[in-house]
């Protein structure tokens, strides 16, 4: 076997370039799945054990679906639903009181040329400036690292104070303590009273590039009727969790004024829906790399049978000297298809490694935790060899089949 191995390697080192033209196909084909696979193995697995957007035992009412549930949805039926007013989650909270102690609002401005000034410093366009409650940090795993917190009397007295995260404190305070200072963000003049404990980043955003102020100034300098409210509630446990939610849902149609018979006209999400969500496209997207990586490698193995009966023209006279000093069949057939095996394992090889730096390096570029994908790696190189031995069967079958004779005669 290993004097066949020797012989096969250095019949396909023979000619180099048609070896590695040949190879190419079936990196292409590997490559695209095991690309693909490794960028949604390693977002799927960042997703499962790092959403913190929202807490845990919580759910989520807002008008618009997510950018992952959105999918499908009937957008004109969205487009018209009214907002959720600040005034329709007061009451909301005051429903829920006897269920969740935890009733976080929100709203942010998604405009990405929001950026905050101090003094000489600025920060960089794109900042996250939002409004919000006392309960932002549990509902949002956040944390203070300095200052404090809001309160109550925040909201209520529409206080113009923020709390900063830790990319806007080295931006605007370097060296300073920022706690008591003055930043403008939007135009607005805020009184920094707390800083967010560094949290990182998600999918390559910072989760510390944020500005948060009292939801009611925040609606009070920039105009309540732009905005839709986000509601975050927290169950008391994971075994309230569903309860929770029904009488959430109940309280939310009682505050949006819905009749039995109507469609809820606002979204529900939590971290499971989100997580099934996602999973979704995930699923369609490797079903999509798949059907595209099979028939790239139906053409790349075609490839290989082609170059190998070209090869087998080829070495015609070489195999009748071979026959005829006594070489079996077994031994010819044998040869040319471990030439066929090799070739397609080797560029099935090089499609795993350049795949997985491909899916890692989209990975490293959104920041979240790279990984190796064995199954799908060891599944690629089944596959090769599958195909190597399928498509190089008929060209070492010929080879071994050739008159002695006949094949010594061959010009």
């Amino acid at each position: 076997m290993n004097e066949i191995l020797k012989m096969a390697f250095g019949a396909l080192g023979v000619n180099k370039l048609r070896s590695i033209l040949t190879m190419s196909g079936i990196t292409i084909g590997v490559f695209s799945v095991i690309g693909v696979m490794t960028a949604v193995s390693a977002l799927r697995g960042s997703i499962e054990t790092g959403l913190s957007f929202l807490g845990s035992n919580t759910f989520q009412f807002a008008k618009w679906p997510t950018g992952i549930t959105g999918s499908g949805t009937d957008w004109q039926k969205i487009e018209a639903r009214k907002r959720i007013t600040f005034q329709q989650a007061e009451r909301y909270a005051e429903i829920m009181k006897p269920y969740a102690e935890v009733v976080c609002f929100k709203v942010f401005n998604n405009d990405s040329l929001v950026q905050a000034t101090a003094g000489g410093h600025k920060t960089t366009p794109g900042v996250t400036f939002g409004g919000t409650n006392e309960y932002f940090l549990i509902a949002n795993q956040y944390s203070i690292e300095a200052g404090r917190n809001f309160t109550g009397g925040d909201v209520d007295m529409v206080r113009p104070v923020c709390i900063i995260g830790q990319d806007i404190s080295s931006k605007l305070f370097p060296a300073q303590n920022p706690i008591g200072k003055t930043l403008k963000a939007n135009g607005r003049t805020y009184m920094v009273i707390g800083t967010f404990a560094a949290k990182g980043t998600m999918f390559g955003q910072s989760e510390d590039d944020i500005i948060m102020i009292p939801i009611s100034r925040y609606l009070m300098d920039f105009g309540a009727e732009r905005y839709s409210v986000n509601i975050t509630t927290q169950a008391p446990s994971q075994i309230a969790y569903n309860a929770t939610m029904d009488e959430g849902i109940s309280a939310m149609r009682v505050c949006r004024g819905l009749r039995p018979e109507q469609d809820n006209d606002f979204e529900v999400y939590s971290n499971d829906s989100l997580i099934a969500a996602f999973a979704k496209i995930a699923d369609v997207i490797s079903a999509g790399a798949f059907i595209i990586s099979a028939i790239a490698l139906l053409a790349a193995g075609v490839g290989i049978m082609n170059i190998m009966l070209v090869s087998v023209t080829e070495r015609t006279k070489e195999i009748g000297v071979r026959k005829a000093v006594g070489a079996r069949k077994v031994v010819i057939l044998t040869q040319f298809l471990v030439e066929s095996v090799v070739l397609s394992v080797t560029g099935g090889l090089f499609g795993i490694v350049l795949g997985t730096l491909a899916g890692d390096g989209l990975a490293m570029f959104l920041k979240v935790s790279i990984v190796f994908p064995w199954g799908w790696a060891l599944t690629g190189v089944i596959v090769c060899s599958v195909i190597g031995v399928v498509f190089g069967l008929y060209p070492a079958w010929k080879a071994s089949s050739l008159d002695p004779i006949d094949a010594l005669r061959f010009e």
